[in-house]
């Protein structure tokens, strides 16, 4: 089985190694019809310590590295300055 790979936002770099990562998604209410946002923060390891808030990174499973780290970066992107 593939493993899943998910897109975010650098939220936090304050541990070693880690940073915490806010994915968000959209889905339509099954009632109401309506578009709704969620978020969901995940812990991802970063070994170089090279991602900082604000970047946009691709995180993806792995196996369970620490009490909360499933999940590695792949890849990331500067945050764009306008």
């Amino acid at each position: 089985m593939p493993k899943r790979t998910l897109q975010g936002v650098v939220v936090s770099d304050k541990q070693a190694k880690t940073i915490v990562v806010r994915v968000d998604r959209r889905f339509t209410h099954p009632i109401y019809k309506k578009t709704i946002r969620r978020s969901k923060n995940y812990h991802a390891h970063d070994e170089n310590n090279q991602f900082k808030p604000g970047d946009m990174v691709w995180i993806e499973e792995s196996k369970p590295i620490s009490k909360l780290k499933r999940w590695t970066v792949v890849r990331g992107e500067p945050k764009k300055t306008a």
